[in-house]
């Protein structure tokens, strides 16, 4: 146990991070299990004295972001695996969507998630190791009518994990971003809000999309256990994918939508090169 990777989790009580802290644990890791109301994961740590710490976090809150790091460090010296996982979905047509609600999305899944990265990284440096997995999402790559603003900010997470990957390396941090599809976890009905579309220009786009959405809930093709397995699978490998794009769904669009953006790029190629300075 004593040499057992330490993981530290956001998001633990529902959904994704709630299983896969239960395989972690059952696989006999160490473990951080945090989320906003640690009783709801007293389930997970009964028992668990020494190898699991069950904290209060939210991850918009730098204080208990810092006090998190620092008990997580006093409790097992260490943090080899980071999952930020927390963080929930915004749904509305671009020209819809709210101030408030845009901004208090941005608060959780992008600056919540820069600021739990940033604590972690002093760790991960004097170690000289760690894996930082960023729970993103096809929206990270592909902009589907209804959630621009979710999208936004799970491209964000995917732009920050390039840049971090590229500064890791040479301390021996990885990063990977996880893009799943549609999950079985309640996602859409319960870590989930919208504002409804009432423009009727939207209706048989954005439109559809938003009624439907928490219609799906509970009849995902995608089962969080397998997810959760696949995680624990590469987390500290050093051969760990950068992205891993989960469920047929998820990989069948971001092939056609990569895959379209490369025969972009080619068809605009000329035109692109010739906005440069003559070669002298």
């Amino acid at each position: 146990m004593e040499n057992s990777p330490v993981w530290f989790i956001t998001g633990c009580s529902t959904g994704f991070g709630n299983e896969l802290a239960r395989q972690v644990i059952a696989k006999g890791d160490r473990l951080v299990a945090t989320a906003r109301d640690k009783a709801r994961l007293a389930d997970l740590a009964n028992g668990h004295d020494d190898t699991v710490l069950a904290l209060d976090l939210d991850v918009t809150k730098p204080d208990e972001i810092e006090a998190a790091v620092a008990a997580a460090k006093a409790k097992f010296g260490r943090v080899d695996i980071l999952v930020n996982n927390a963080g929930y979905g915004y749904m509305s047509t671009i020209e819809e969507g709210e101030e408030a609600e845009i901004r208090r999305q941005f608060d959780a899944n992008v600056f919540g998630l820069f600021a739990m990265t940033r604590a972690i990284l002093p760790l991960m440096r004097d170690q000289r190791s760690g894996h930082v997995i960023n729970i993103t999402s096809v929206a990270g790559i592909i902009g589907f009518p209804g959630s621009g603003y979710y999208a936004t900010s799970k491209h964000a997470v995917e732009g920050f994990s390039d840049a971090l990957a590229a500064e890791g390396k040479p301390l021996g941090i990885k990063v990977t971003c996880i893009e799943p599809g549609p999950f079985r976890t309640d996602w859409a009905g319960r870590s989930m809000t919208q504002t409804p579309n009432k423009i009727a220009d939207y209706a048989e786009t954005a439109g559809v999309r938003l009624a439907g959405t928490k219609q799906v809930s509970g009849k995902q093709p995608g089962d969080p256990a397998r997810a959760a397995a696949a995680i624990i699978a590469i987390a500290g490998r050093e051969d760990a994918p950068r992205h891993f794009v989960f469920g047929a769904f998820g990989v069948d669009q971001v092939a056609k939508r990569l895959n379209a953006a490369l025969e972009e790029v080619a068809a605009w190629r000329e035109a692109g090169l010739a906005t440069d300075f003559p070669a002298e």
